[in-house]
């Protein structure tokens, strides 16, 4: 019996289709033998196949976000997809069957759509429940985007807290000033010790 798992953002879901790998001795609920995947992305035609096609276009999609986060020219081009920008909101993807005499499926997907992808990428490849083995490609590039972000979130860790610390002091100890009257303390001062 096939697992399946789907991954969900917004109007994209990703479904993945497969059995564990028993000779590893993994969980019944895991899949590590991917046999089908699903795209189903809102108002467009389903996109699905083998686990050969779903690594490159995972990749795909990667270096091209990774295109255009760096402000360069976003596109893509491979025997199996072809994604450019047709301008700032609107991104073609052509994608070429494995099989002959098949029509390239083409989509003009929008930024939200785009992300809504990619976030589900995100999702399947994070799932402690499935594993995809050929992912040399998308490794590089999608771990240095995130290597990237986790030390902005490190450095952020690391200094914010004795930051705000320092800030809280100042603000605490410059309202003491606003408090502290010298004359008064010095009027309590000559009752207390007069001479």
């Amino acid at each position: 019996m096939q697992n399946k798992l789907s991954f969900h953002q917004s109007s994209v879901s990703l479904e993945i289709i497969g059995l564990p790998d028993y000779s590893n001795n993994e969980n019944i609920d895991q899949i590590s033998i991917i046999s089908q995947w699903k795209l189903t992305i809102i108002d467009k035609p389903l996109i699905e196949g083998k686990v050969e096609h779903l690594v490159p276009i995972m990749n795909a999609f990667y270096i091209y976000s990774n295109l255009l986060v760096k402000n360069e020219i976003p596109l893509y081009e491979s025997k199996l997809i072809d994604i450019k920008a047709d301008n700032l909101y609107i991104h073609n993807i052509v994608l070429k069957s494995s099989k002959p005499n098949v029509k390239p499926l083409i989509l003009k997907i929008g930024n939200s759509l785009l992300t809504d992808t990619i976030n589900c990428f995100d999702q399947l490849r994070e799932s402690p429940k499935v594993r995809i083995k050929n992912t040399e490609l998308s490794n590089n590039i999608s771990n240095n985007l995130r290597f990237r972000s986790n030390d902005k979130i490190k450095f952020f860790n690391f200094f914010l807290p004795p930051l705000f610390a320092i800030c809280s002091l100042i603000l605490i100890s410059s309202s003491f000033i606003y408090f502290y009257n010298p004359i008064e303390v010095q009027e309590k001062n000559e009752l207390i010790n007069p001479e």
